[in-house]
């Protein structure tokens, strides 16, 4: 798998007219050339927007992928959300998992009702607010 290849795919799927209609008319053909694997081709012809956000393409190229395909913007998250569900965490890239949180999650211990579950969040990696007070 090349995640730079599939990325370089898509980018310039959503860039390049002609691209665009060489995908539409014969799509093995514009894939070709760029090397991809085999969940790759099957992820991108289906197009299955889960998988390829799992692969690791950026959500902001992956959208506009959406768009072309045909995938309105509230099908496209949720596609994104069932695709960690169905294959796992994201596998590369720097796109990190949107925070999917389950209001139907049990109780914890002690607490007086159910508490979502969410994937963490990352800390900000900005200066302290002790750094930032005493410049």
């Amino acid at each position: 798998m090349s995640l730079y290849q599939l990325s370089k795919l898509l980018f310039q799927l959503n860039r390049d007219e002609e691209l665009k209609r060489k995908f539409r008319s014969a799509p093995l053909d514009a894939i070709a050339p760029f090397g991809l694997g085999e969940d790759e081709r099957r992820a991108v012809l289906e197009p299955d927007i889960g998988l390829l956000y799992v692969l690791g393409v950026n959500g902001q190229i992956l959208m506009h992928f959406a768009a072309f395909s045909g995938i309105e913007w509230s099908d496209y998250l949720q596609r994104m959300r069932d695709g960690v569900k169905r294959h796992g965490p994201v596998r590369a890239g720097i796109g990190g998992v949107p925070p999917l949180c389950s209001p139907a999650a049990p109780p914890s211990s002690g607490s007086p009702g159910p508490s979502p579950t969410c994937w963490p969040q990352p800390s900000w990696p900005g200066p302290s607010a002790t750094s930032r007070a005493s410049a």
